[in-house]
């Protein structure tokens, strides 16, 4: 029994020494992200002075298939009070995600063009196409080592867009993201902006297992112009439940209409 268990974690070692940088970012892309969820979010945006403004949000996800369609409705304060936005993440990396946003100030759904991807979303760090998964295939991968972040071995990779529509849409020329090993969650990145020589660090900050999934809790994008901050954005989630009764039906743009 003994000997087995010892072959077995010699096996695993084995298996993790040679794995690649693609294959994890692949893993991190498969891993069981959950289906049918319902959320609250809290948005916090912080200036370089240190004043704050608290958004509240509600959010729904469902899978299609292999792609992914996602719901956010803006709840408070009363000047995004109503604003709603869609998003179809496609798997296939040669299809463009599509996403809107219903502005209710102009009783309009805009549908966001590929060249505003790079765009911050709603004021914050995190920009349009943040709001979607990388498709693994439009990147290379390399290992540059391996390090512990909060007590964790992970891996650390450079990531490289395969072309310049991919560093259009995404606004990041490269990036360097940390994957923990034992359960393939990116925990910190280092996004390199393409306009302005900035930078954007991204801080897993709550990670907990709900219903035997690894579910993000707390998440902070600060953006940086050498040693001075320019800007910070956490996002807090709370109420998360899988296994919700959500339709296909919802996730149309007449619902961002709506409203809730």
């Amino acid at each position: 029994m003994i000997l087995k268990t010892l072959l077995t974690t010699v096996l695993t070692l084995s298996s993790l020494m040679a794995i690649t940088g693609e294959e994890i970012a692949q893993k991190v892309h498969d891993r069981d992200d959950g289906d049918n969820i319902t959320s609250e979010m809290k948005m916090t945006l912080i200036d370089k002075n240190d004043k704050q403004r608290v958004r509240q949000l509600k959010v729904y996800t469902k899978d299609k298939g292999i792609d992914t369609q996602k719901l956010m409705f803006f709840m408070a304060p009363a000047d995004v009070k109503n604003t709603g936005f869609l998003t179809y993440d496609y798997d296939d990396s040669s299809k463009d995600d599509d996403q809107w946003l219903y502005l209710p100030e102009l009783q309009k759904v805009k549908r966001i063009a590929s060249s505003d991807k790079s765009s911050s979303f709603m004021g914050s760090d995190f920009t349009y196409s943040d709001m979607t998964k990388r498709n693994v295939k439009d990147y290379t991968y390399k290992i540059m080592k391996e390090s512990v972040v909060g007590g964790h071995k992970t891996w650390q990779i450079l990531v490289t867009p395969k072309s310049e529509k991919t560093i259009d849409e995404t606004g990041y020329t490269k990036s360097i993201i940390f994957v923990r090993q034992d359960n393939f969650v990116i925990v910190q990145a280092l996004n390199y902006i393409k306009a302005g020589k900035k930078l954007k660090y991204m801080m897993l900050t709550g990670l907990e297992k709900i219903d035997g999934i690894w579910t993000t809790t707390k998440i902070q994008m600060v953006t940086k112009k050498g040693k001075k901050t320019l800007h910070k954005t956490i996002l807090e989630f709370s109420s998360i439940k899988y296994n919700q009764d959500l339709k296909e039906s919802f996730f149309v743009t007449r619902t961002i209409e709506k409203g809730l």
